[in-house]
């Protein structure tokens, strides 16, 4: 199931999982990004510089809602000493993640979060 190999990807980080688990036409939309990601590189790559910025140890899903093709995760994590609170909205077809939205309270983390993520987007 989807779900699983990404929570998968969540304990292992390997970045292999994603390359399987993307579809073509994947769309991320990003708490702090006003337009939609398109693609799956693009995808790709917002997903591994938020695994690099979040799972650091303390993050972690407290709640799931899971349907035929779409579940909602919410996490928690702590990122420089700011609580941070979300959930991942996914949505899959054909084994392949094609939706992935991220929102994020409180401010303080989203801002942290956008700084965190902009320093390793950048790099790419």
């Amino acid at each position: 199931m989807v779900i699983e190999r990404w929570h998968n990807f969540v304990k292992t980080k390997d970045t292999s999982i994603l390359e399987s688990l993307i579809s073509e036409n994947a769309i991320f939309y990003s708490p702090v990004v006003h337009t939609p990601q398109k693609g799956s590189a693009i995808t790709k790559i917002y997903l591994k510089a938020a695994s690099e910025v979040l799972f650091n140890g303390s993050f972690k899903y407290i709640n799931e809602i899971t349907q035929e093709n779409k579940a909602i995760c919410e996490f928690e994590c702590t990122l420089d000493d700011i609580y941070i609170n979300g959930i991942d909205i996914i949505s899959w077809q054909n084994n392949k993640i094609t939706n992935f939205k991220v929102m994020i309270r409180p401010l303080k983390g989203i801002l942290l979060l956008k700084e965190k993520m902009a320093n390793i987007l950048l790099k790419n």
